[in-house]
């Protein structure tokens, strides 16, 4: 798991994401038919923050994991509208390399804490 000093580094750094997946959203929302995975991207991409969030007020270890699992689905998702959105849109394409790159990068941070939390590797100090 995370020092206090890294998941405060970490927070911020989902907020600036969720920031990001807004903006880029309301670039995608100019085409009529991309309107859909604006709105699920929005919802996937801003729940990945949330759930994070949401985890620092668990009442017991179990319902930390579940959060930080529900925060990782939700990273995956997001994942899946951005190929979509990159592939719709190849004006966007860079754009979108960029979001998706921090995305993965994001989701492998989230999965080693819960790989973590659940004993499967090794706390390094």
């Amino acid at each position: 798991m995370m020092k206090n000093n890294s998941r405060e580094e970490f927070t911020k750094r989902l907020i600036k994401f969720s920031l990001v997946i807004i903006k880029f959203c309301n670039e995608l929302r100019k085409d009529r038919n991309l309107v859909a995975v604006a709105d699920q991207l929005i919802r996937s991409g801003t729940s990945i923050g949330a759930n994070y969030t949401e985890a620092k007020s668990s009442s017991s270890k179990r319902d930390y994991l579940k959060y930080f699992e529900i925060a990782l689905k939700s990273a995956n998702e997001s994942i899946y509208w951005l190929v979509l959105a990159k592939e719709a849109q190849p004006e966007l394409w860079e754009r979108a390399d960029k979001i998706l790159t921090e995305t993965e990068e994001i989701a492998k941070v989230i999965g080693a804490s819960i790989l973590t939390m659940k004993g499967k590797r090794n706390i390094k100090s």
